[in-house]
């Protein structure tokens, strides 16, 4: 079990988040997401986050991405996201997994915010995460590559929050 900072409270929330760490457990529960592509595309759909073991969290995403012509297609994501000390590890779901980012929280304003980098091939994913005083968060992907240039916006609105972990 990873232990929290003794800083932790040097970055209190604003009523909503609990800090960097701990984050992922304010996080378990059902959000509804919708999703911009400034490519012309966007999806909607639902988030699960759920408890798993001691530092892990699965998170689940399923919803209808429209794409640029209009055709529709039904989307699913999972990822396992790990607790840091200062915010969290993002991994592929991958069979055994393999990290996509580290993400390093600080207080921004009265918001939780982080940013971290995967670099995948030729193309790379700057990601940066918002944790909002208004209960949402938001994941914005910057993509980057010889054939790739587009920006990906996942707003979150929660819809219930679990009441026992998975």
């Amino acid at each position: 079990m990873v232990s929290p900072p003794a800083t932790n409270t040097a970055l209190a929330d604003c009523g909503t988040w609990v800090g960097p760490y701990g984050i992922l457990k304010s996080l378990v529960g059902v959000w509804s997401l919708n999703r911009s592509v400034d490519n012309g595309a966007s999806m909607t759909g639902t988030a699960t986050i759920a408890h798993q073991r001691d530092g892990q969290f699965q998170y689940c995403e399923r919803g209808l991405l429209r794409l640029a012509d209009g055709q529709t297609v039904e989307s699913h994501r999972r990822y396992i996201f790990e607790e840091l000390p200062d915010g969290f590890r993002v991994l592929f779901a991958d069979s055994p997994p393999r990290l996509f980012h580290r993400i390093i929280l600080d207080k921004t304003g009265p918001n939780l915010a982080g940013s971290g980098s995967h670099v995948c091939i030729e193309d790379r994913y700057d990601s940066r995460y918002q944790f909002r005083c208004d209960g949402t968060f938001v994941v914005e992907h910057v993509v980057r590559g010889p054939r790739k240039h587009y920006t990906i916006s996942t707003r979150y609105l929660r819809r219930f929050r679990k009441i026992r972990a998975a």
